[in-house]
């Protein structure tokens, strides 16, 4: 698929060269419209005017009935927003791992260096700007980027000056070549999911039968059953039965302003490495939707919302043309395939944050808010979005959902082992010959799996495997007979390899960065921990470490695992530890003797790992 520059959100601002900020009063709400609109508006405004003005501020408060601070607090979370102005062009070069090992750092700066700019500024005449972003989900075809929200993939030194030529001949992006915008979504292996799509409607005609015969109640608990008798567990990472989830909500009490209840889909896959949800974004929307229906009518929501990552906005054309299509079949709408009942599905784009992939955070920015992750309890399913029981799941999983309604569960559990049923969708890069989209059953090893990648000799290919990304677990060479499953390495369906000539301590270090960056700043732990870690992961690099302050990641990170306010924190130190405990040999020979005399001057001088901008 390669993706066309001609969204409305996405406006070819470049044309517009006009020293004035461009109008933006049309793309204001109404007067009392819901504050959970605001995201979406500001992303809008970003677009047309390339940063959020001060009196949009001040009209956003206004009109929603917020205190200006709130609009601005929203502005400064999110990376793809901003008080100033950005350039009429706005780069985005990912800085994740992958892209970096393909030599993403010397096409930064021979960027910057042909558009005269310097990183993370605005050129005086205002027509570009270059940024670092973390993962965009393009790890197969890196390095690779973003370019006023459309995709730049495959970049090389040839194309970086090509891109910086156009840009200086302000070309509007509608008259670049199509294949700097190409996306390709290569698949190595199908299973079970990839290779059985349904006709859209398929499972909806299914439980609407099930419903005008016995009863919308009884159809209800058959569609619960089914995916209890599968065995389906989450897909987006922790592993939750899908049918427990929609259980508790479906005996949730309906919330006090008798909305309803609410159906939400992850589609925030930030965890770096991750792209397999865009190739189902692109290619299986209408399965991801048509899952999202199924839980809406089994659960009694009338409302879903499909939460896709910023990075992502340029599959939002296609998704909206489905969701219009569905609308036209009567899969959407008043009275869903004939039950009587009604859902609709709101699409909703995030403007660059990795923890809004976290369910309450991923919540809390639909509601148009920071995605600040919520206390638990009250869970999602008693009080999610707008306070309504809300089901929450991947997009995998829903993807599953439909295809185990129309197929059935014995043809699920055929695949994977008795407590991981199914298969995996594994979104594979690194040193491997062939990187991008594989689909496993559950209970193949990572030797298996690396062999179907083109890996012939782990021995001579392959230092270390990391599964379910820095979050997840980095393992040696020497644990490949573990097996990709929940009763050994769960994975949310990362799969990154590093081959001998890798330097794991920085690799490491990267991943501690990403998560410093990341951070909310909400809770003590993660905020100063992320901090600490960045700290002590430069000195060990740097060769100024000792023993002693391996003892004091140890410490940080078992405060951060019990005391951390989300998944964030209680994990950022996995690479860290993981590294340690399987890679001594990048570790021990870069420390020094351990001296423990304080050094005042070394404590007070300003540090870049000491500061923290909030995300």
């Amino acid at each position: 698929m390669s993706p066309t520059p001609a969204s409305p959100e996405s406006t070819d601002t470049a044309a517009n060269t006009s020293a004035d900020t461009p109008d933006a009063s049309d793309l204001l709400p109404p007067q009392g419209a819901p504050p959970a609109v605001l995201l979406q508006v500001l992303r809008a405004v970003q677009a047309r005017c390339q940063h959020i003005p001060e009196p949009v501020v001040l009209a956003l408060a206004a009109r929603l009935g917020l205190g200006p601070a709130e609009v601005r607090s929203v502005v400064s979370f999110y990376h793809f927003l901003s008080s100033t102005p950005r350039g009429r062009f706005t780069v985005y070069l990912s800085d994740s791992v992958t892209d970096r090992m393909l030599g993403s750092e010397a096409l930064l700066e021979r960027l910057c260096q042909r558009l005269g700019v310097a990183e993370g500024q605005t050129r005086a005449d205002g027509r570009v700007s270059v940024h670092r972003t973390a993962c965009t989900g393009l790890c197969d075809q890196g390095p690779a980027g973003l370019l006023n929200g459309w995709p730049l993939t495959r970049l090389t030194e040839r194309r970086i000056d090509e891109v910086a030529a156009l840009i200086e001949a302000d070309t509007p992006l509608a008259q670049w070549p199509p294949d700097f915008f190409e996306v390709r979504n290569p698949v190595w292996r199908h299973e079970l999911t990839l290779s059985h799509p349904i006709a859209p409607g398929l499972a909806l005609r299914g439980f609407a039968a099930l419903a005008q015969a016995q009863g919308l109640d009884a159809a209800r608990t058959q569609a619960i059953a089914t995916l209890r008798d599968a065995g389906l567990r989450g897909r987006g990472g922790a592993g939750f039965a899908t049918w427990q989830k929609w259980q508790a909500c479906l005996e949730a009490p309906d919330a006090p302003d008798a909305q309803g209840k609410a159906i939400t889909c992850n589609a925030d896959e930030g965890e770096p490495g991750t792209f397999k949800d865009r190739l189902l974004l692109m290619a299986w929307a209408h399965e991801v939707i048509e899952g999202m229906t199924l839980a809406g009518l089994s659960v009694g929501a009338r409302e879903g919302f499909l939460y896709v990552r910023g990075e992502y906005a340029f599959i939002a054309p296609h998704l909206q043309q489905v969701l219009a299509e569905r609308h036209t079949q009567g899969w959407l709408g008043a009275n869903v395939a004939g039950t009587g009942q009604a859902f609709e599905v709101a699409l909703h784009l995030g403007a660059g944050a990795y923890v809004c992939g976290e369910e309450t955070a991923l919540i809390e920015s639909v509601e148009g808010k920071r995605g600040i992750p919520r206390s638990r309890p009250p869970f999602p399913v008693d009080r999610g979005v707008l306070g309504r029981p809300t089901v929450n799941n991947n997009v995998e999983t829903f993807v599953q959902v439909a295809q185990i309604a129309v197929h059935g569960a014995p043809w699920f559990r055929a695949h994977g082992t008795a407590a991981s049923p199914g298969t995996r969708l594994l979104s594979i890069a690194g040193d491997v010959p062939r990187p991008g989209l594989y689909e496993v059953p559950w209970g193949l090893s990572v030797a298996e799996v690396l062999a179907g990648c083109g890996v012939t000799d782990i021995a001579a290919q392959v230092q270390a495997v990391l599964v379910g990304g820095p979050s997840g677990k980095l393992i040696d060479a020497s644990q490949c007979q573990r097996r990709i499953a929940y009763e050994d390495l769960p994975t949310g369906g990362a799969f990154t390899v590093f081959g001998p000539q890798r330097d794991m301590l920085e690799v490491a270090r990267q991943y501690t960065r990403f998560f410093a960056a990341e951070s909310c700043g909400f809770c003590t732990p993660c905020r100063v921990g992320c901090v600490q870690l960045v700290d002590t992961a430069d000195r060990l690099v740097q060769g100024h470490a000792s023993t002693h302050d391996l003892d004091r990641l140890r410490d940080t990170a078992d405060l951060m695992g019990r005391l951390s306010h989300c998944g964030l924190g209680q994990t950022a130190a996995h690479p860290l530890l993981d590294v340690l405990a399987h890679f001594p040999q990048a570790v021990l020979p870069r420390l020094v003797p351990d001296v423990r005399a304080f050094d005042l001057e070394a404590a007070t001088v300003p540090h870049p790992s000491r500061t923290w901008t909030p995300a």
